[in-house]
Order: structure tokens, then sequence, then C-alpha cells
């Protein structure tokens, strides 16, 4: 079983940038698409981005192509999502979850961390 922790949210005024990270246990942890969700407040959950086992591809929402960049490196057992010029739609709890990239499938998940964006 895997087990995911995120970190590095936070408050951010509108513009600014945050990275999260997404730390893994376990040696089978670079065998794993992650994924990074996100739920504002009174809306479901969301994709936002994911990147498969070893970097070469990832796929992002079209809410944050551009702006946001997820990458991984395994070595570290940590996947990080990079968010740049965030607005305060992005305000979200963010969770990491870990799967499969195609076909796309996640089976473990985060608890969460929280990202704030003023205006």
């Amino acid at each position: 079983q895997v087990q995911l922790v995120e970190s590095g949210g936070g408050l951010v005024q509108a513009g600014g940038s945050l990275r999260l990270s997404c730390a893994a246990s376990g040696r089978t942890f670079s065998n794993y698409a992650v994924g990074w969700f996100r739920q504002a407040p009174g809306k479901e959950r969301e994709f936002t981005a994911v990147i498969n086992w070893n970097g070469a591809s990832a796929d992002y929402t079209a809410s944050v192509k551009g702006r946001f960049t997820i990458s991984r490196d395994n070595a570290k057992n940590t996947v990080y999502l990079q968010m740049n010029s965030l607005k305060p739609e992005d305000t979200a709890v963010c969770y990491c979850a870990a799967g499969r990239f195609s076909p796309r499938r996640y089976d473990y998940w985060g608890q969460g961390t929280q990202v704030t964006v003023s205006s």
C-alpha cells in the first residue's frame, strides 16, 4: 500500500506562486503515475494534473495549462506541482493520488494541503 503526504500549501496573493510536494512511501513509487486534484469550497474534487511513472508524459486540465507544471524526482519519492500566476479561483484543498497513467486510474490518496489565493 502506498502512503502519500502533501505539503507546500499556504496563503498567497493573486499572481503569486506556490510549489506543492507529494511525498510517497515505498520502493514501488517509481512505478506509479501521480496526479494532483483539487477541491474548492462547495465544489466537487476535480482533476488538475498527472505525470506518468518516468516523467515523460503529463496532462493538465485546461484551466491550469501554461500556469502549472507537474514534475517528479523518483530518487526522492516525490512529485511536485509548481503553480504560477495563481488566481483566487485556484483556492482549494489539493490532493495527490497514485495510480496508472494509461488507462487512467487512481488507487491511493493523500490527506490534502490547503491552497488559498487572495485577491
